[in-house]
């Protein structure tokens, strides 16, 4: 049950950290466009940056942190010899 809930945690966490690399090279692509006097959606992303990415953000590095110590505390519970 346990490898079953981190399997579907890990799975989460990799889909929010394409959601967040998608959101940088858009951030990227849209300020490039409109140093270039073309409209790529630079507004549109201001416009998502609090309701959809910053909790992706956070989400994100909670998520390490999380992964993180429940590994660190597997390791240390059931130590391998």
């Amino acid at each position: 049950m346990k490898d079953n809930l981190l399997k579907w945690i890990n799975l989460a966490l990799v889909a929010d950290l394409f959601l967040v690399l998608f959101s940088f090279f858009w951030l990227a692509i849209a300020v490039i466009g409109r140093s270039a006097g073309v409209p790529l959606g630079l507004d549109l992303w201001y416009k998502l940056w609090d309701p959809v990415f910053t909790p992706a953000l956070g989400i994100l590095m909670a998520g390490a942190l999380v992964s993180g110590a429940a590994s660190w505390i597997s390791q240390k519970l059931n130590p391998k010899t």
